[in-house]
């Protein structure tokens, strides 16, 4: 399965809601679905509250779909209030490479 659109976000979290944050985004319906071939979380080394997020999908069409759900707009209701204002998001299309946990 091929990637074709991609994104690598920046979040920071309310202080001391990084926790909350990256457990709401390691539970996302986008995880299972199909067409989200790269979901990865990480965190800053240096803030706790500054979370990045990158995602790899087979088409814009599928994560536009994906993102129409009751379940994906369910998630974004619930990171908006731990969000301390707007998400940074790069246009990147994952290639390749490796990830291991």
């Amino acid at each position: 399965m091929s990637v074709t659109h991609g994104f690598h976000a920046t979040m920071t979290a309310q202080p001391g809601k990084g926790d909350e944050l990256v457990q709401l985004l390691l539970d996302a319906p986008s995880l299972p679905n199909k067409d989200c071939v790269v979901f990865l979380v990480g965190r800053s080394a240096g803030d706790a509250d500054t979370v990045f997020v990158t995602e790899g999908w087979t088409s814009p069409e599928a994560h536009s779909r994906f993102f129409a759900t009751p379940e994906a707009q369910e998630l974004v209701a619930k990171l908006q209030p731990l969000l301390a204002g707007e998400s940074q998001y790069v246009d990147e299309v994952p290639v390749g490479g490796k990830a291991a946990f």
